[in-house]
């Protein structure tokens, strides 16, 4: 209850007025109860107190508690301060702060009490009565104001859930969006980093062969072209990604694996391919596409930097034990002359890290090692 309320929220205008002829009747209702006993000074100085009253509670919301001691100060000896007074009360108990409602309380119940010694309605009337129903009026504005601003900080707390949500969701659709782009790109960068290594494969043997005939040279010039071509429709691939288009292109599976060694070997790379997962049951998609990621980054970097190598690929695993591939190679001599960004081993392993697998690469002895392992999860 203590707590700091929500800000009100706006008045229309219809609610400032409303509010206003209300304080006004009750004023003038129990005015007109007294002011034939009232003398012709005491009537002008009533109505001349009535304007700074309803001031004062124009100003309510500004300065709460001022202006609650202040009419309820004026309300005990001006009648038409009452109004003023109860709306004033009503207004600061929206606030829901005990240190500031019961002081006000007491000085609402000591006004009455003092009005009623003032001008009192019947002389006849015990005290104790009237004590009873100005505390009883003094209550029920309270909790008026009370529930009022109850029903105000529920409103405020659903509204301020609801756009707190909004927001949550937009930025989870916002993330979603740009890790199914960077998913997109990491694709499309394993495929042309592919593309890319073979076409220097093929450029390399015809830069350093001199034995090839005219028919030879042209069709190592054909493969050069088409391979090109493969490349630069990838990168129309990429591009539409980071533009927002949609990738409708199939990714490629585990049934994918067979097409890419056969390519490897016949851009000029001795592949010893041991698959021991073509007698089992079929391999899902999600894991088949990280498995044919992980052996295609291993061949590519065979290409590069192992050319005219042997590449041993052994694939094994069950539904039970998970999925293990492991690509290795005899370590190459110098540096590849094929420029590259260093990260499709990274991207590799941040793969198969997302799949709750895990990946592993280095040299063992002579020879260069990949391994990796994938759970065999749909």
């Amino acid at each position: 209850m203590d707590e700091p309320a929500p800000p009100p929220p706006p008045l229309s205008g219809w609610g400032r007025t409303w509010r206003v002829l209300l304080a006004l009747t009750v004023s003038l209702m129990l005015w007109t109860l007294v002011a034939e006993r009232q003398s012709d000074a005491m009537r002008t100085v009533e109505l001349a107190m009535a304007l700074p009253a309803f001031a004062l509670a124009a100003c309510r919301r500004r300065w709460p508690l001022a202006v609650a001691v202040a009419t309820a100060l004026l309300s005990t000896v001006f009648s038409l301060a009452t109004g003023p007074a109860l709306l004033a009360t009503v207004s600061l108990a929206t606030r829901r702060r005990w240190n500031e409602i019961v002081p006000v309380a007491v000085l609402g119940i000591a006004a009455g009490m003092t009005w009623n010694q003032v001008q009192p309605l019947d002389p006849r009337d015990p005290w104790p009565i009237d004590l009873a129903l100005n505390a009883a009026l003094v209550s029920g504005m309270c909790a008026w104001g009370m529930y009022i601003g109850s029903r105000r900080e529920l409103v405020w707390s659903l509204r301020q859930r609801a756009e707190r949500a909004e927001a949550e969701q937009e930025l989870r659709v916002t993330g979603a969006r740009d890790a199914e782009r960077a998913r997109i790109a990491r694709e499309m960068h394993d495929v042309l980093a592919h593309r890319i290594s073979q076409i220097s494969m093929h450029a390399g043997a015809l830069s350093f062969r001199e034995d090839l005939s005219a028919e030879e040279m042209r069709a190592g010039a054909g493969a050069i072209r088409e391979r090109a071509h493969e490349a630069l429709s990838d990168l129309r691939g990429v591009l539409g990604v980071l533009r927002g288009e949609v990738l409708d292109s199939p990714q490629p599976t585990y049934d994918d694996l067979p097409a890419l060694v056969a390519e490897a070997r016949l851009a000029g790379l001795t592949v010893d391919l041991d698959d021991r997962l073509a007698d089992r049951e079929p391999v899902p998609e999600a894991v088949g596409r990280t498995l044919y990621r992980i052996v295609q980054e291993g061949l590519t970097n065979a290409r590069k930097h192992a050319p005219g190598s042997t590449v041993t690929v052994a694939l094994s695993g069950s539904p039970e034990a998970g999925v293990t591939a492991c690509l290795s190679n005899p370590v190459g001599f110098g540096t590849s002359a094929t420029p590259g960004a260093g990260v499709g081993l990274v991207g590799l392993r941040e793969r198969a890290e997302l799949r709750g697998g895990h990946l592993s690469h280095g040299r063992e002895g002579a020879t260069f090692v990949l391994r990796g392992w994938i759970p065999w999860a749909r």
